[in-house]
């Protein structure tokens, strides 16, 4: 008897990982039932480091050992959160197939059960993202952000205990999980931008591994990848980095690629705010991307910009 080849599949170890390892392989096994796929977890920067500040431990914390053992042939294919994947892979990787995105937006989780605008003044919201800190202190200045870390079911614990009144979370993650019924309310992209790629999965593989490519052919979503591509590619043009508060969010309509955008200035006080909404063809993705920064500039941020250029990035979870 033959032995079944056996595709090894690279993650996170983490129940959302998981969760998201499961999506993957319910759309493969179907078309590919002569292969066994064998999921491999591997602990990350992010993970050992429980404690330090994500915004000062940079992008790539989630990914670098994946990518490690990916090009090592150790695994063959590695499943990602989007949002954690930096926008310039390591030389011989690429990614094979970015899977329809699930539920874009932020939610708001809170003792109140309430929306942005009725939180109580000095509510405790907690997250370690500068884009949710800025957009919140500039969406509803009465609340106070406080640093959290953990996983989904850490920090949802910890934003129901005596020192948070509550936490914004990605939709996709809670959805995921089975763990809605814990939201107050969905935080509308157009308004509380999303980081590039929150939601979707990107499923990275060696760019030489032709036989990998071509099965991933099959669950690439174009407009998916369409929209991710431009989120990016925004992410991309303002230098790559993470230094600065910043979201995009895209979508196709019909053959137009639509686009928000958001930049903050770091300061913490959610003064300096940026955004701007941008339209384009849905084959250009990256031309929509330059057009996002160029509109950014006509609204009031070229001088922010130009000061990230100099200083190498932006903050963009």
């Amino acid at each position: 008897m033959t032995a079944r080849r056996i595709i090894k599949v690279g993650s996170r170890g983490s129940e959302l990982a998981l969760c998201q390892d499961e999506e993957l392989l319910a759309l493969l096994r179907p078309l590919f039932p002569d292969l066994d796929f064998q999921v491999i977890t591997v602990r990350t920067q992010g993970d050992i480091n429980t404690t330090g500040a994500l915004a000062e431990m940079g992008l790539g914390i989630f990914t670098r050992e994946i990518e490690r053992d990916l090009l090592a042939g150790e695994i063959d294919m590695a499943v990602h959160s989007l949002k954690d994947l930096p926008t310039e892979l390591p030389q011989g990787l690429t990614l094979g197939a970015i899977v329809q995105r699930q539920d874009p937006r932020d939610v708001l989780i809170n003792r109140w059960g309430c929306g942005l605008k009725d939180l109580p003044e000095g509510a405790r919201i907690g997250t370690s993202s500068p884009r949710r800190q800025a957009l919140l202190n500039s969406l509803c200045p009465q609340v106070v952000t406080v640093p959290i870390r953990g996983n989904v079911g850490t920090r949802l614990e910890k934003a129901q205990g005596e020192d948070y009144d509550g936490t914004v979370l990605a939709a996709a993650g809670l959805n995921r999980l089975g763990l809605i019924q814990h939201i107050s309310v969905y935080l509308e992209p157009e308004e509380f931008v999303p980081p590039p790629g929150q939601g979707a999965l990107g499923i990275e593989v060696r760019a030489d591994d032709q036989e990998i490519l071509d099965m991933l052919k099959n669950i690439d979503h174009q407009d998916t990848r369409s929209a991710v591509t431009a989120e990016r590619g925004f992410l991309e043009v303002l230098g790559g980095g993470c230094q600065l508060p910043m979201g995009a969010y895209a979508r196709v309509s019909g053959h137009a690629l639509l686009m928000n955008v958001f930049l903050g200035s770091g300061s913490g006080t959610g003064s300096d705010v940026f955004v701007a909404s941008v339209e384009g063809g849905s084959n250009d993705p990256m031309q929509l991307a330059k057009d996002a920064r160029a509109e950014l500039a006509k609204h009031g941020a070229a001088e922010l910009l130009g000061t990230q250029a100099k200083s190498g990035g932006l903050r963009g979870q």
